[in-house]
């Protein structure tokens, strides 16, 4: 792990940051984070060691959360303070110009950056959040996640970790919860989501000059693609990759891809689409797309698989997503053509 060095903003507030690697610069900017912690969660580490193969990487914990100041104005959690806490940053680190991956929260800090700064900015890359963050809190799962922060702090950690970031294998949903639980308090947390519920940077997404990949990997209860889209349609210079797969994080379920794909853009501005083919389904979204082939119900398929129903409809949602699928009718049809689906005879 690289050492902490600390940053200071133009109002005051103390930054932790990090900076590692070789190459042109990439500056990973937070959400709700906890840079130290999140070393210890194995796919981010090792997401981490791959940039650095051939960038130099720059993490830094925002305002209230990780190693920052964590007693900071509750009322000051906006955009211009994230804006403050980046140009900080890139300041102390004696960067005049880097490319920016707006991740989640801090996507709409990335956009208001580099349509203010634009000689600062080389290239954008953009997953997870949107221009007008109202939108990217809206889906029903995101809503009932954001009502626990007051209620049970703890259980919001496990709860995002697992449930809707697909952290479910030890240790690394054990570490990501416990980077959550640790990067901020209740009350920050609170103020930070009260405070994204009103930032909008759409104006400004017409000025942006630098080159940007907007990169899309939820499933339909999380981010809409229609917001992705839109983003991308209103950026000047922007290339969209829609990623296989439906856990909403980068680097975990394709690394390999992943990485190539962001390695590439900010080194040399290409954008290679990963491929698609073949489609890797988990053993137990196998198991319910040959049940689903011989025509059971999900109901059926639960009590054949000793599985609740629900967990049988979240297993159709991502393997839908996987094979391209519209619906049940398009599966059947896919596994009708797969071998390894079709039954004897």
């Amino acid at each position: 792990m690289e050492d902490l060095r600390f940053a200071r903003t133009d109002d005051g507030v103390t930054l932790g940051f990090q900076v590692f690697g070789q190459g042109p610069a990439l500056v990973w900017m937070p959400s709700l984070s906890n840079i130290l912690a999140q070393w210890r969660i194995p796919a981010v580490r090792a997401a981490y060691l791959g940039l650095s193969k051939h960038l130099t990487v720059v993490l830094y914990d925002g305002r209230g959360t990780g190693s920052s100041d964590r007693r900071v104005d509750l009322d000051d959690l906006g955009v211009d303070a994230h804006l403050r806490d980046l140009r900080a940053v890139l300041d102390h680190a004696g960067l005049q110009r880097a490319t920016l991956l707006g991740y989640y929260h801090s996507v709409a800090t990335a956009i208001a950056f580099a349509a203010r700064e634009p000689e600062r900015v080389e290239r954008l890359v953009l997953f997870g959040g949107a221009p007008r963050m109202r939108e990217a809190m809206l889906p029903a799962q995101t809503q009932a996640l954001l009502s626990l922060v007051e209620q049970d702090w703890g259980l919001f950690a496990d709860a995002a970790a697992t449930a809707w970031l697909g952290w479910d294998a030890a240790p690394s949903g054990r570490f990501t919860a416990e980077a959550f639980r640790t990067a901020t308090s209740a009350p920050v947390a609170k103020a930070w989501f009260e405070a994204a519920r009103e930032i909008d940077v759409t104006a400004e997404l017409a000025r942006v000059r630098a080159p940007a990949l907007v990169l899309h990997r939820q499933s339909a209860e999380q981010i809409p693609v229609e917001v992705a889209r839109r983003m991308a349609a209103a950026l000047p210079d922007a290339r969209l990759v829609e990623l296989p797969g439906s856990t909403p994080t980068l680097f975990m379920e394709n690394p390999a891809a992943d990485l190539k794909l962001v390695t590439d853009f900010v080194t040399h501005g290409r954008v290679n689409r990963p491929s698609t083919a073949p489609t890797t389904l988990t053993p137990r979204e196998t198991d319910v797309l040959r049940l689903l082939a011989a025509g059971d119900s999900n109901t059926e398929i639960a009590r054949q698989l000793g599985i609740a129903v629900h967990t049988v409809e979240r297993h159709l949602a991502n393997l839908y997503r996987k094979i391209g699928a519209r619906g049940r009718t398009d599966a059947v049809a896919y596994a009708l053509r797969m071998t390894e689906f079709r039954h004897p005879g």
